[in-house]
C-alpha cells in the first residue's frame, strides 16, 4: 500500500497528519509513506490537491468530499466530534484496517 501525504509549507495539521500516520502504519511492512510538497497553485490543480493535508491511499483520497474545492488552502475533516485539521486515530485505523 502506498500512502501519499500532500501538504503544502505553513499548513500546521499536515505534522498532526503526518504523525498518527505513523502511529497507525508503524509496524505495517506493507506500506509505503511518501510526503509531497505542493507549492502552486498549479500544482494544486495538476495533482487535484484538496488542501493541506490530503493523505492519498493508492491515489485515492478516502476522505474527500464531493464539493471540495481545489487549491492551495487549509483543510477540514469531519470527525465524530467536530471539524477538526486531520482525521482521528480511529478514523484512519478504519481506512487501513
Amino acid at each position: 500500500m502506498e500512502i501519499i501525504l500532500q501538504y503544502f509549507n505553513g499548513c500546521p495539521n499536515w505534522e498532526v497528519l503526518d504523525q498518527r500516520l505513523a502511529e497507525v502504519v508503524n509496524d505495517r511492512s506493507d506500506v509505503r509513506v511518501i510526503r509531497q510538497l505542493v507549492e502552486t497553485p498549479e500544482d494544486a490543480v495538476r495533482l487535484g490537491f484538496h488542501g493541506s493535508p490530503t493523505v492519498l491511499v493508492d491515489g485515492i483520497d478516502p476522505f474527500a468530499e464531493p464539493s471540495a474545492p481545489v487549491g492551495l488552502a487549509c483543510r477540514v475533516f469531519r470527525t465524530p466530534n467536530r471539524l477538526a485539521g486531520s482525521p482521528t486515530l480511529e478514523q484512519l485505523h478504519a481506512v487501513f484496517s
